[in-house]
């Protein structure tokens, strides 16, 4: 079980604003028992042909659920950086919003694993899954 969080919604939601001021549609819904889950607002930036979602904006997606996770762990260590970020991509998404849940696998003073289910609002059904390996600056 990972340790309990010590940042709160708002918390995240202050840190993606000030750590990526260009990026607009990342929604914190909830720090959970084991990470976060977030949402991203899909609108026609997110698109590719073929009326779905692109492979960037899903990855962006896994990838922040995967920081803030950690975050909700350890405080507002921005400089904790991906080190790893492998992807399956399971089914065409529909362009609705997309919903990933973060889920703290392992926490360690240098590395941090996190396993991210991806979901489209729209359905229940996995439309990614990732794992992301973060790592942990030394504390000063």
């Amino acid at each position: 079980m990972p340790p309990d969080p010590v940042l709160s919604v708002d918390e995240l939601t202050t840190i993606v604003a000030e750590a990526f001021p260009a990026s607009v549609g990342y929604v914190v819904e909830e720090v959970t028992a084991s990470g976060v889950r977030i949402r991203l607002e899909i609108d026609e930036r997110h698109g590719r042909p073929g009326g779905t979602i692109s492979g960037p904006a899903v990855m962006g997606l896994a990838d922040l659920a995967a920081w803030l996770s950690i975050l909700s762990r350890i405080g507002p260590v921005v400089l904790a950086v991906t080190t790893s970020l492998h992807i399956d991509f399971l089914r065409k998404p529909d362009l609705t919003d997309l919903i990933a849940t973060g889920e703290l696998i392992k926490l360690g003073r240098r590395l941090a694993v996190v396993d991210v289910a991806i979901r489209s609002s729209s359905s229940d059904a996995l439309v990614a899954k990732a794992a992301v390996t973060y790592s942990i600056p030394p504390s000063t």
